[in-house]
C-alpha cells in the first residue's frame, strides 16, 4: 500500500504539531512494514529530508495558497503517484480525492472558545472543518476529550473517531550528567533556579494570568521565569508585554525556541513547568516535563486534567490566586514535590511514539482495506 502524507505544515512554528509530525514520522519509519510512504511537501527545499529511507518517496506539490494546495495540488499528486490512502497529521484533507482519507485532530479549542480565533480561521472552522470531518474515513484524536469534542461539535459518528495518544521521546527520560547541564546553563545564561514556560503564546495559553501569578511568587523568592518559545502565534502580541507592564523585566528571561536535543535539560533544571492553559487538547510539554523529572503546574480541565491528574498540581486557570498557590506548593512542600516526580515519570512511561505510530498505521490499514 502507498500511503500519502500531507506535510504542508512541516515548516510551521516549533510547537506541538510540528513535534508530533516529526516524531510520528520517525516512529512510522521504524515499524516493520512493507508499506511505501509518499511525503507531500509544499516547500521544495524539504526534498531529501528522508533521503536515507528506502520506503519513502518525497514530492514537492505546487500550490500558491492553502486551499489550492489542499484541494487541487494534492488530489492531482495522489492520482499521478498512485497513492492508496491519504493521511494528514494535521487538519484538512482534499474533499474530492477519490481515496480513503484520515486526519489528526489536535484539539477543537476553536469551538470551545471561539472568541480566541481570528475571523479568517472562524470561517474555516465553520465551513471547511465540518466538511473535512464528514469526508474523512477516519479521524485520529490526540486525547479522549478531543474525541468527545469531535463527536459533539463536528457531528461525527463515534465509530469513525479514534483516540491515539501522542508520545514522548525517550530523550526526556534520560538523566543528564551535571557537566552537560552546567554547559546548557552557561550557554543560555540560565539562573540557578527558575520556573519554565515552554511553547508559543496565543489566547488559550492564558499567558497573562500566568505572568500575573508568577509576579505573586517568583520575584520575592528570587526565582526567575524562563520562557522557551514565547512567540506570538496569533492574537497575543499584547500579552508579550505583560512582564514589562508588571515591572518584571529583570525577572523574566526569553530564550526563544529550544531544540529538542537541549530542551530536556531545561526541564531537568527547572523548579516546575507552568502550563495553566485555558485549553489544551493534550499538552505535550506536560508529558515532556513529567518524563524529565520536572514538577508540573497545569490546568484542572480538558486534556491536561486527562493526562496529568494525580501526577501534577492542577489549578483553576481562570484564577490568578489558584495558579500562584500551585506554584508555591511545589516550592514549599518537599513531600509533594517528591510525589510529583515519581508519579510524573510513571505517567509519562505510558505515552510512546512507537505505540502512537503502530495505532496510526493500524487505522490507515483498516481504511485502506475497506476501500
Amino acid at each position: 500500500m502507498r500511503i500519502g502524507v500531507m506535510l504542508r505544515h512541516y515548516d510551521q512554528h516549533g510547537g506541538g504539531v510540528k513535534v508530533y509530525t516529526r516524531q510520528l514520522l520517525d516512529a512510522l519509519l521504524a515499524l516493520p512494514s512493507r508499506h511505501e510512504l509518499v511525503f507531500l511537501y509544499n516547500n521544495p527545499s524539504r526534498i531529501g529530508t528522508y533521503a536515507n529511507h528506502a520506503r519513502v518517496q518525497e514530492v514537492a506539490v505546487p500550490g500558491k495558497s492553502v486551499l489550492a494546495w489542499d484541494q487541487f495540488g494534492v488530489p492531482a499528486a495522489v492520482r499521478k503517484l498512485g497513492i492508496d490512502v491519504l493521511y494528514n497529521p494535521k487538519y484538512s484533507i482534499p474533499l474530492l480525492v477519490g481515496r480513503p482519507t484520515a486526519w489528526v485532530c489536535h484539539g477543537l479549542d476553536w469551538y470551545v472558545m471561539p472568541q480566541a480565533s481570528r475571523w479568517i480561521d472562524r470561517l474555516s472552522h465553520r465551513y471547511l472543518v465540518p466538511r473535512y470531518a464528514a469526508k474523512a474515513d477516519a479521524i485520529i484524536a490526540v486525547s479522549d476529550i478531543t474525541r468527545e469534542h469531535v463527536i459533539e461539535f463536528l457531528k461525527v459518528p463515534p465509530a469513525k473517531v479514534h483516540t491515539v495518544y501522542s508520545g514522548v521521546s525517550p530523550a526526556y527520560g534520560r538523566t543528564w550528567e551535571p557537566d552537560r547541564l552546567a554547559e546548557v546553563r552557561t550557554r543560555y545564561a540560565l539562573p540557578p533556579r527558575y520556573f519554565l514556560y515552554a511553547g508559543a503564546i496565543y489566547p488559550p495559553k492564558n499567558f497573562t494570568r500566568l505572568v500575573q501569578a508568577y509576579a505573586k511568587v517568583g520575584p520575592a523568592r528570587g526565582i526567575p521565569l524562563v520562557i522557551a518559545g514565547g512567540e506570538n502565534r496569533f492574537l497575543s502580541a499584547h500579552e508579550l508585554g505583560e512582564p514589562h507592564r508588571l515591572g518584571l523585566d529583570e525577572h523574566v528571561k526569553w530564550v526563544g525556541w529550544i531544540d529538542t536535543d537541549t530542551l530536556p535539560a531545561f526541564y531537568q533544571m527547572a523548579e516546575a513547568l507552568l502550563l495553566p492553559s485555558l485549553f489544551e487538547s493534550l499538552g505535550l510539554p506536560v508529558l515532556e516535563a513529567m518524563a524529565a523529572g520536572c514538577p508540573v503546574v497545569t490546568s484542572d480541565c480538558y486534556g491536561t486534567r486527562e493526562i496529568a491528574r494525580g501526577a501534577a498540581v492542577l489549578v483553576n486557570p481562570e484564577s490568578v490566586d489558584s495558579i500562584a498557590a500551585g506554584m508555591s506548593s511545589v516550592l514549599d512542600d518537599p513531600a509533594l514535590r517528591a510525589q510529583l516526580l515519581s508519579a510524573g515519570r510513571e505517567r509519562a512511561r505510558g505515552f510512546s511514539w512507537d505505540r502512537c505510530a503502530a495505532q496510526t498505521l493500524e487505522i490507515l490499514e483498516a481504511i485502506g482495506a475497506g476501500a
